[in-house]
């Protein structure tokens, strides 16, 4: 056992000692699970209930904080948004010992039949969350300035470093313009808690309860349609444009009656912020998916780099303050983008969109 995960065995041994009601073996055992995006690993422990084991190592680029964590996940539970109890927390090694939800992501059950009832479930709990008053939690702020710097990521990463496209200062002119009016209506919308990462593969399937969220530890204080966006133009597995339009207008409706959007907003602008909220995520993700690649050697988020690319063009061409963005990339990446070998038809199956990362 490397020693990370031998001390990581010793903790957990030591914390479960107070728990009387979990039942457990001595030595317990830890069994590696598929990691995430970040820089976590997990590991699933043989007790009764189950419990999961993470750690998150302090490195250059990672300085997440279990303690954090905890705090966050603790407000969210208070606040009826189901998030894993944690059982203990060590600050200076960046243990946790949580609740274990189960393996079955919503990803792992969505299709035709079971998505109306799964994504009702998730915006209930995502109105929940939404609700929690800004004294309730310590939370940076979603702002110009990381806004902006996320949009860098397209520029640095997917541009640059994968495509190998060198950026002339028209081409930035027309990005910092581009980007400018995202941000902007990112601003101008309500501001609320924002999970950051609400979709497909961080809300659990738990029969009979709602589903159980993980992976928040990002979250921050920002825009209102961020997460709504997240969920229904997931990068994973999408939806036709009438489905997501009929989630849209009854999560707004839902927003409006509960006090958390003036009912000044109108349909359209409601559908403006979700969309251009949904263009700025989406123009961050081809960067960020091209830094795990890239950076972190994880392959398997090059197969979701077309779902996204056909989000971008298909909402910059819808307003005119972006239609001059969309033209950019069509005329200037789409030829290189063509040339990967993780290029594919932008009409793709349902079973397509939702291939798990390996």
């Amino acid at each position: 056992m490397p020693p990370m995960e031998n001390e990581l065995q010793q903790w957990i041994q030591s914390q479960l000692q107070k728990c009387s009601h979990i039942v457990h073996p001595s030595p317990v055992e830890l069994t590696p699970l598929k990691g995430d995006a970040g820089f976590r690993q997990y590991f699933r422990i043989n007790t009764q209930p189950a419990l999961l084991a993470v750690y998150a190592p302090k490195t250059e680029g990672n300085s997440e904080s279990a303690c954090y964590f905890a705090k966050i996940s603790e407000v969210l539970r208070d606040r009826g948004v189901p998030t894993p109890q944690i059982i203990a927390c060590e600050e200076k090694k960046n243990f946790l010992l949580i609740e274990d939800f189960g393996g079955e992501s919503f990803l792992d059950v969505l299709n035709d039949d079971s998505v109306d009832m799964l994504y009702s479930e998730a915006l209930m709990v995502l109105s929940r969350l939404q609700q929690i008053p800004r004294s309730a939690v310590s939370l940076p702020d979603y702002d110009y300035s990381l806004l902006h710097e996320e949009l860098s990521f397209f520029s640095d990463w997917f541009v640059d470093q994968l495509l190998g496209y060198q950026l002339t200062e028209d081409d930035r002119q027309l990005l910092k313009e581009t980007f400018d009016f995202l941000v902007n209506k990112a601003l101008e919308q309500p501001q609320v808690l924002v999970h950051r990462d609400y979709h497909s593969r961080n809300l659990i399937y738990r029969e009979g309860e709602a589903p159980g969220v993980i992976d928040f530890q990002d979250a921050v204080w920002g825009p209102i349609t961020y997460d709504v966006v997240s969920l229904l133009r997931d990068c994973y597995i999408s939806w036709s444009p009438e489905q997501v339009k009929r989630w849209l207008v009854t999560y707004g409706n839902l927003m409006i009656e509960l006090g958390v959007m003036s009912d000044s907003v109108t349909g359209p602008q409601w559908q403006c912020w979700f969309d251009t909220m949904g263009l700025q995520r989406h123009i961050k993700v081809l960067g960020i998916f091209s830094r795990l690649f890239l950076r972190d050697g994880k392959m398997c988020y090059l197969q979701d780099l077309p779902q996204v690319w056909s989000y971008t063009l298909s909402v910059a061409r819808q307003y005119p303050e972006t239609v001059a963005f969309a033209e950019w990339c069509q005329q200037r990446l789409l030829p290189i983008v063509k040339q990967q070998d993780w290029y594919q038809d932008l009409e793709l199956t349902a079973e397509q969109k939702a291939g798990v990362c390996a």
